[in-house]
């Protein structure tokens, strides 16, 4: 009598391909499932950044002889722009508006408001909260309004305040307006980020720490941010990004005076529009992605290391 030797469970490839298979879809139609959403990243993200990258490549302009007989440069566009004293005027106006307006304003004050209101329950947090963020889902376009009428040099909001009629808050301390305006804008995500890990640290470690007799600092400093050490880097990480991208300042001052708040994002779009060198344009913007992703990775081994 003879016998056959059993294969061991789920070692038959047919078994593990319906394993994997939990839908029952198959190949075929689950490439057809996801296939619209692959056509729409193709079309409006692979698309347009390999065009970019194509783009930094050549003397492409809006106008002129470049617009219609539009040549391959290689990486002149790009040693144009490491050269330039301007571009690293830019990116240094950029790091200290990041520096100032993102990573601390609205990370310091958006904690400070979330720590503040840990306590405060009811409608009086409720509207608290909400004074918070209106400001920052209403649009740029009204927030550049706004502020514009607050810092009117005429007939403005603040001068009537302070009893100093004519004075050009705009023209006199235009990075200052831009920096404050930014945390005004964004403060509100990292208040509402900060109250959620806030709400999620033990009681009982807090409760410990007040019967040992420790301060509201030293409770702080060895309770709580232990606890909400990985929401202060996420935080810390997006509002960098959106600070460093963001082109809402140019809704108030479009860069000047005299490009004293010229930063990259506006830089490069008076660049490529109104300048009209769309090749230099893309490889300032090239750039500007490399220190995005340098930004990024910097991020994550920080929280590697830490975790």
């Amino acid at each position: 009598m003879t016998t056959t030797a059993t294969r061991p469970a789920g070692a038959h490839p047919r078994h593990r391909r319906r394993a994997d298979d939990v839908a029952g879809l198959g190949a075929g139609r689950a490439s057809a499932f996801v296939a619209p959403a692959l056509l729409v990243i193709a079309l409006f993200l692979l698309f347009p950044a390999l065009w970019t990258v194509y783009l930094g490549l050549t003397n492409y302009r809006l106008t002129g002889l470049a617009a219609a007989n539009t040549t391959f440069t290689g990486t002149a566009n790009y040693r144009e722009a490491l050269s330039d004293p301007t571009f690293w005027r830019s990116l240094k106006l950029t790091v200290i508006f990041v520096a100032l307006s993102g990573v601390l304003g609205q990370t310091l004050l958006g904690f400070t408001l979330a720590w503040s209101l840990r306590r405060v329950t009811g409608w009086a947090r409720t509207i608290l909260e909400g004074l918070v963020l209106v400001a920052w889902v209403i649009p740029s376009s009204v927030h550049a309004f706004l502020w514009i009428a607050l810092l009117d040099r005429r007939d403005g909001t603040l001068n009537s305040l302070l009893g100093t009629p004519g004075e050009a808050w705009l023209i006199k301390y235009p990075m200052v307006v831009i920096i404050i305006f930014n945390i005004w804008v964004g403060t509100a995500f990292s208040m509402q980020l900060f109250s959620s890990a806030l709400s999620a640290v033990p009681p009982s470690q807090l409760e410990s720490a007040r019967m040992a007799g420790a301060s509201g600092w030293q409770q702080l400093r060895d309770v709580v941010l232990p606890n909400i050490r990985g929401h202060v880097l996420t935080n810390t990480l997006m509002i960098t990004l959106w600070t460093f991208n963001t082109f809402t300042p140019y809704l108030l001052t479009a860069g000047g005076p005299d490009g004293k708040t010229g930063i990259l994002s506006i830089y490069i779009y008076n660049t490529s529009i109104p300048g009209g060198q769309l090749g230099l344009g893309a490889a300032l913007s090239m750039i500007m992605l490399v220190i995005n992703l340098g930004i990024a990775l910097m991020y994550m081994r920080v929280g590697r290391k830490r975790a």
